[in-house]
């Protein structure tokens, strides 16, 4: 069988590697077709935990990849001025580790305590190992003889590191052509055959993947698979983004930054530091979405150029149509408040893997395969419209109508109506199957962190909140002791 990626970036070399390591031991040769012409972004970019798992998996130390891209560690996202009216202006999502099954319990006894309108403490980064990481600059990585294990992601040079996979892929068996696309032919039942490139070389295939951004020339053009919007509760369609030094110190997470139409990114790499503005065209110009960002950054009179993005934010109907596969903004995109992208783009190809093995190589499990992938951008979207719709600005319309807009999903309805009547969240999650995605404790991090509670009651009894007993500021300052600062 030959598997033909149309495409490279990090999504096709993602791909490629992973399905290289999968089936290594079987007859199946593997094609990227790239072409030279078309640019690689090449912006800062953050990552989940998922993508320590990865490297993992191929094998690769991060000794290895980490210097060659540029990358830091990543063990948090702290989010500044996104709800005003909450008691704390900026709260942070840190990953959840093994650690935290000795203080997880504790946040949630505050958050529901917090609920029923007694003062305690809920910020998330109280509660959590990477929250009090962050706060001190400590790195994640831990001793031989520590018992636990700490999750983590990356930032890295998304250029940088697709540069990366491509060399290992290249040495290991895969077939780099370089060419730009003319056409796409198929055969009499509509499947893709061949792709024809402009220098007049035909590559054929039995399977192909469609790495080849927004465009989506095999799946969305070719096979004309329906692309669906998410512009009704996701507005922002643009971005902006401009380099600065590298931060000194090094922080270990990303920063999300509320601005007038949308929000900044601040992502620290080795050698500069990744910055820029997601924002929505329909309430801000480029013009000015730049000069917003180039004030908020100190970069005014600054001569470093700006790049400007576009973004076309849904899913397609069918992720896995005829022989092909779609991945990476082929497949769909959500902005990046939370790391996500490249989280969808491996957990697609590893199901996929499962998938077409499981069904010896047919399209056997191809409905069950789109309805999984579609579940996972649901929760992930269901997650991101939140941040949006719960926030307490007032400083322009965008703001204001994000909060009031209600095209939100019944699932999402859902959540918060068991929030706000003082439910069991953690059960509400389980019975929607949510919790592989954002779990019960970046459901809390999120409310609790925007100060989604009621008024506080009059009168204040005693609470006993857990936070300012003793034990846990011991607990956290003793386990300090043995992560080392960021150097």
């Amino acid at each position: 069988m030959k598997i033909v990626i149309a495409g490279g970036g990090t999504a096709g070399w993602m791909a490629a590697s992973l399905l290289q390591h999968a089936w290594k031991d079987k007859h199946i040769s593997i094609d990227l077709v790239e072409s030279p012409s078309i640019g690689i972004i090449g912006v800062g970019e953050g990552s989940t935990p998922s993508l320590k798992r990865f490297f993992e998996k191929l094998e690769i130390p991060e000794s290895e990849w980490m210097p060659a891209c540029n990358a830091t560690h990543k063990v948090s996202i702290q989010f500044n001025g996104w709800s005003p009216k909450a008691a704390f202006n900026t709260y942070a999502h840190p990953f959840i580790s093994q650690l935290d099954a000795f203080t997880e319990r504790r946040f949630y006894v505050n958050c529901y305590t917090r609920r029923l309108g007694l003062d305690v403490e809920t910020r998330p980064e109280k509660f959590l190992i990477n929250g009090w990481l962050a706060a001190q600059r400590k790195s994640p990585i831990t001793p031989p003889n520590f018992p636990f294990e700490i999750e983590y992601g990356y930032h890295f040079d998304s250029a940088l590191l697709g540069q990366f996979l491509a060399k290992r892929a290249k040495s290991l068996g895969v077939n780099h052509i370089q060419g730009d696309i003319a056409s796409v032919a198929q055969n009499e039942q509509g499947e893709i055959k061949s792709l024809h490139l402009e220098s007049g070389e035909e590559i054929r295939g039995d399977f192909f993947i469609d790495c080849t951004g927004f465009e989506s020339l095999l799946l969305q053009q070719a096979l004309n698979v329906e692309f669906e919007s998410f512009a009704d509760n996701l507005f922002n369609d643009a971005a902006v983004a401009i380099p600065s030094e590298a931060l000194n110190p090094l922080e270990n997470q990303t920063q999300a930054t509320a601005l007038s139409h949308g929000w900044a990114w601040q992502i620290p790499l080795t050698n500069r530091t990744g910055n820029g503005y997601v924002y929505s065209s329909r309430y801000i110009s480029a013009d000015k979405a730049e000069q917003e960002l180039r004030q908020h950054l100190g970069l005014l009179d600054s001569d470093t150029p700006a790049k400007h993005l576009k973004m076309k934010v849904g899913q397609v109907s069918e992720h896995w149509a005829k022989n092909c596969l779609g991945l990476g903004l082929a497949q769909g995109f959500i902005e990046p408040l939370e790391a996500t992208a490249l989280h969808l783009v491996q957990t697609s190809i590893e199901e996929f893997i499962d998938a077409f093995s499981q069904g010896n190589f047919s399209a056997k499990h191809r409905a069950g395969y789109n309805q999984k992938i579609r579940v996972n951008f649901d929760a992930v979207r269901n997650y991101i419209v939140a941040h949006y719709k719960l926030n307490s600005r007032d400083d322009s319309d965008y703001w204001k109508d994000n909060r009031n807009n209600s095209a939100i999903s019944d699932s999402l309805k859902a959540l918060l109506h068991v929030w706000y009547n003082k439910g069991d969240l953690a059960k509400e999650i389980k019975r929607q199957n949510l919790h592989s995605h954002f779990g019960n404790a970046s459901w809390h991090c999120l409310l609790a962190g925007y100060g989604v509670f009621p008024n506080l009651a009059p009168n204040q009894p005693g609470t006993g909140d857990l936070y300012k007993d003793y034990d846990l500021k011991r607990y956290f300052s003793g386990c300090m002791l043995n992560f080392n600062t960021i150097v």
